[in-house]
């Protein structure tokens, strides 16, 4: 594995803290009811999002699941736009339509925030097409948990990216349980990236805890896509700290495998190595998490003032409009 630059190390430990501290306060404004609906978080599984979006250029595409809100700001979607969301407000990026589960953000070309298990993999297929039949030199990076390897859409689209060439990176982001059931539970075969090859797409596992390990394996994966390599397939092996969504109980996990997880928690594996190799000073944090704090809170003030969709725009974006509608 490359050693990154420390200006690179302090980027990605900073916006690995971003994501973390986003999602914290995600759980606060839930317990006050200021979020409601469906919230999946993404602790602990930060290293991914950074780490991949770290390798993207601003013209690629990001294709993600439920558990999207760090794939959104690593992308670029302003954290304000995405707790307005949250909080259903017409400043959300989905106009307050979609939630936690469904932001979009054509303009940084997120698409989804895909609600349905494996729902994303064939869209980040058709954006591969697109892309290559318009000679475009862009990779489409699609986001999903193992469980989505269980569904029909990801053979489906495994198949078509592989037989047509298409520059998509499958990102398996592998934490264990699909909602309440473990992998070795649900499938025979447990080494994901084997299962992979058999599309005939390069595929290798690659420690997600360790956001250097994924900057290295999403550099090696993205450089063969572009030279025309056709996808791939990656597997991150992590861990979600907290429970699949804010309604879920746990109580299918062992405390002590969660314990031992969150001992190899990625902001500190990083912040360890730089104190280590004298990039940064043991009492760095506070002001780090100070900063990024502030700016969590004015992206809730943000979305705070932002309004409610008034009732009488409801019908927008829903029908489309006849062609008498249109004629008028």
């Amino acid at each position: 594995m490359t050693r990154l630059e420390p200006a690179t190390r302090t980027t990605l430990l900073r916006d690995m803290v971003f994501v973390r501290r986003f999602e914290e306060r995600c759980a606060q404004l839930y317990q006050q009811t200021k979020i409601r609906g469906f919230l999946h978080l993404y602790v602990g599984e930060e290293a991914i999002a950074t780490g991949v979006g770290h390798m993207l250029r601003p013209d690629d595409a990001v294709v993600a699941t439920y558990r999207e809100h760090g794939h959104a700001l690593m992308k670029g979607v302003s954290a304000g736009s995405v707790m307005a969301e949250m909080f259903g407000r017409v400043d959300g990026c989905s106009g307050g339509r979609g939630g936690s589960m469904h932001l979009f953000d054509a303009e940084t070309r997120f698409y989804g925030g895909n609600a349905i298990v494996a729902g994303g993999l064939p869209v980040a297929v058709g954006l591969g097409l697109a892309d290559k039949m318009m000679g475009l030199d862009r990779v489409t990076a699609c986001f999903f948990g193992e469980g989505a390897m269980a569904e029909g859409e990801f053979h489906e689209s495994m198949n078509l990216a592989a037989l047509w060439d298409l520059p998509v990176l499958f990102c398996c982001e592998n934490n264990r349980y699909a909602m309440g059931t473990a992998l070795k539970r649900s499938e025979a075969q447990t080494e994901l990236a084997i299962r992979a090859t058999g599309y005939g797409m390069p595929a290798w596992p690659d420690d997600g805890m360790d956001v250097e390990a994924v900057v290295d394996g999403t550099d090696r994966a993205t450089e063969a896509i572009r030279a025309g390599g056709g996808p791939a397939f990656l597997e991150f092996q992590t861990y979600r700290f907290r429970a699949h969504s804010m309604y879920d109980p746990e109580l299918y996990r062992d405390k002590d495998e969660v314990t031992e997880w969150r001992d190899r928690d990625p902001i500190k594996i990083l912040f360890d190595r730089m104190l280590a190799d004298g990039e940064i000073e043991i009492d760095a944090m506070p002001s780090i998490e100070a900063a990024i704090d502030a700016e969590i809170d004015a992206a809730v003030e943000f979305a705070d003032a932002s309004p409610i969709e008034d009732v009488s725009t409801l019908e927008r974006h829903v029908y489309a409009p006849t062609l008498e509608e249109v004629g008028s």
